[in-house]
């Protein structure tokens, strides 16, 4: 009787054991993962998907959420920048210089040129979730504390009315602001801690470009 009543429990628990689904991910599983807005708040790095990878040289395995890349020689997206990491005490944001050799693997990662940034800044805020334009810099400020998080309440605004708004800036802004011949940031040293190709800049690697 015993004997019959560990054979039953034995069977039921190799049951149970079968019907439960594995708990870890293999790398190459989240590589396919879209990950929801919640979960993008967080802090944890992202795998790259073969495909992103494998059409940039050299690309890392891992990226970082929430990274803002823009025109590093140009004035006024420094000065843009430089007001972000004033207000955003909680660091959420990061940044890289679009000119810079860690940019291509976020720009592999989300199928755009170099060209593409120059004309309109890049925010992306994790796998398969990046925004451009004006969208870009609004959902930047939707991780800043309030009351500038209210500043992304101006996505109710028709997407073509802002771009119309922001590319006529963006066509104009050497002009009114001017630029320089490298990035900026490196005038402003104190900030770089911010940046994910801070040693890039620092190390001055001669893959680095600006123009």
């Amino acid at each position: 009787m015993i004997r019959r009543a560990l054979i039953l429990n034995r069977a039921v628990a190799e049951s149970s054991r079968l019907r439960s689904p594995p708990f870890c991910q293999s790398a190459a599983s989240l590589g396919s993962y879209s990950r929801s807005s919640a979960a993008s708040d967080s802090d944890e790095d992202f795998v790259v998907p073969k495909a992103a990878a494998s059409s940039v040289s050299a690309a890392p395995n891992l990226l970082q959420p929430r990274v803002l890349i823009y025109d590093g020689v140009c004035h006024l997206c420094h000065s843009g920048v430089k007001w972000v990491i004033k207000t955003d005490k909680y660091e959420k944001i990061k940044f890289c210089c679009v000119q810079s050799r860690a940019a291509e693997p976020y720009l592999g990662l989300v199928g755009l040129e170099r060209e593409d940034v120059l004309r309109r800044v890049l925010f992306i805020e994790g796998l398969h979730q990046y925004f451009q334009g004006s969208a870009a810099a609004l959902k930047v400020a939707s991780y800043l504390p309030f009351p500038y998080s209210a500043l992304s309440h101006l996505m109710i605004i028709p997407t073509p009315v802002r771009d119309a708004v922001y590319d006529y800036v963006a066509k104009n802004r050497y002009d009114w602001f001017g630029k320089d011949d490298k990035c900026i940031v490196m005038q402003d040293k104190k900030l770089l801690d911010r940046f994910i190709d801070r040693d890039e800049l620092l190390g001055g690697r001669s893959g680095t470009q600006f123009f």
